[in-house]
């Protein structure tokens, strides 16, 4: 096996490997760590690589493997955490100077999770400045680029943790999704990657955007997504919007099928603009679930015509946190940053509070409309990549900061709180990715899981790899 067949396998392979002692974890973080070091510079996937760190934690690794130690389900294997998620012996900059070289005291819930069961947190990936767009660039880490096209944008605030996955800088990438930030990351970089129901991954300091964010897994491969979640899952007193209930059994029952699903398409959901290259994969992808015994029927969203409206309310709104930044911070902050929060500076608690009102019942009638459906299919994102260091497609209308426009399909599942995912499904003649996006009913984050391993076995990607070399 060549390293570079090494760093592609899945981890639920090396996982494997590792256990039984057929791999050394010395020599696969070693491999990891030398694939990054040689690719890193053209993607600029880290914020922070903790390399020697993670060396001498693999060197442990191997020790307590050969004492015949307990070993848990990740030993050995090297995660990285998005640089949005605190770590107390890592810096959480948020893609920002305004908090270059903070470092936490405590670590987000996840992250001991992760240690208890072995793995390896060798770095935090780069994000758009506190999250904000869905380009991949900001003023600390500059621009993070599609490992398939350099230059070019890897997606939303988790493009780190989506370029390093299929850059094959490991195979766990831990995200954040607050309107698209996994599953558009996962479209542009041609990876799997999982929104699981609000609450079902803990997070702490708890997200003060109306609950939205969620935390998922950014994977090549939709098994290697349910062992991760697997792992993330489950209550945590800090969180106190975190699901009682613990996670099911992903890996076990990720093979079950989806004969007789009932499947909603949607182009584009009665409303959004979408790329003719883009709709055509996406179309093809969703006619394929027929061949897997599911009932597939284009249907109409009515539900969907106040989402254009309020996400553009709430984002501006809950950016205004930052407003007390602008006087020190403006001149060194993204300028799209700046001219969102600038947006909603008059907006008034009655405004916000009527806003919300409207906002539940558009979230009642997604609940609603999904009595008759166990899952919705759309695309993921209107466009392929496009230039890193732009806003807006060039064939898009100009905005200083409404990348939302070709992004329509993302976040009413943050308002709502449905698991949604987005699985690779095609190339552009640009040779550019492209993702299907699979939304389920709310805790169904098993049946989207099921969903899209079943397409994964028809319609393979994780044999794809970017031209990094």
């Amino acid at each position: 096996m060549t390293s570079e067949d090494l760093v592609f396998l899945p981890a639920t392979r090396v996982a494997e490997l590792i256990r039984t002692k057929q791999l050394s974890p010395v020599d696969y973080m070693r491999t990891v760590l030398e694939r990054i070091e040689a690719c890193d510079p053209k993607v600029n996937a880290f914020a922070f690589l903790a390399a020697d760190q993670a060396m001498d934690a693999a060197r442990a690794a191997e020790t307590r493997l050969m004492l015949g130690e307990r070993i848990g389900r990740l030993h050995g294997l090297p995660v990285t955490i998005k640089d949005l998620a605190h770590t107390k012996d890592m810096p959480t900059q948020q893609g920002s100077l305004i908090h270059q070289n903070y470092q936490p005291t405590e670590d987000t819930p996840i992250v001991p999770r992760l240690k208890q069961e072995g793995a390896i947190v060798i770095g935090k990936t780069t994000t758009s400045e506190f999250g904000w767009t869905g380009v991949s660039h900001s003023p600390l880490t500059g621009i993070t680029h599609n490992p398939w096209k350099f230059g070019y944008n890897a997606g939303a605030s988790s493009a780190g943790a989506g370029a390093a996955a299929a850059a094959g800088f490991g195979p766990l990438h831990q995200g954040s999704d607050g309107a698209g930030s996994i599953r558009m990351p996962a479209h542009f970089c041609g990876v799997f990657g999982l929104k699981p129901s609000f609450g079902r991954v803990p997070s702490y300091p708890v997200s003060t955007g109306d609950f939205t964010s969620h935390n998922g897994p950014l994977t090549r491969t939709v098994a290697d997504g349910a062992l991760f979640l697997e792992v993330m899952a489950g209550p945590h007193p800090l969180d106190y919007t975190s699901l009682e209930a613990g996670p099911a059994a992903y890996s076990e029952r990720l093979c079950d099928g989806i004969k007789g699903r009932r499947i909603a398409y949607s182009p584009d959901l009665g409303h959004a603009r979408v790329d003719p290259d883009v709709a055509a994969l996406v179309k093809a992808a969703a006619d394929r679930f027929t061949e897997l015994g599911a009932i597939v029927e284009p249907v109409a969203t009515p539900w969907a015509a106040p989402g254009p409206e309020l996400i553009r309310f709430f984002w501006a709104a809950h950016l205004t946190r930052l407003k007390p930044q602008l006087p020190t911070w403006e001149s060194r902050m993204d300028p799209g940053l700046v001219a969102c929060i600038n947006a909603a500076t008059e907006v008034s608690v009655a405004d916000y509070q009527l806003a919300r009102e409207r906002k539940m019942a558009y979230i009642a009638a997604i609940h609603r409309w999904f009595e008759a459906w166990d899952f919705l299919l759309t695309p993921a994102v209107s466009v392929a990549a496009f230039p890193a260091e732009k806003l807006m497609p060039d064939h898009w209308p100009l905005h200083d900061w409404d990348w939302v426009s070709w992004a329509e399909f993302s976040y009413p599942f943050n308002m709502s709180w449905n698991p949604a995912a987005s699985v690779p499904c095609g190339f552009t003649a640009q040779g550019l990715p492209v993702g299907l996006q699979i939304v389920g009913r709310r805790f169904d984050d098993l049946g989207v899981l099921q969903a899209a391993a079943a397409f994964e076995t028809i319609q393979p990607w994780a044999d794809k790899r970017p031209p990094l070399a």
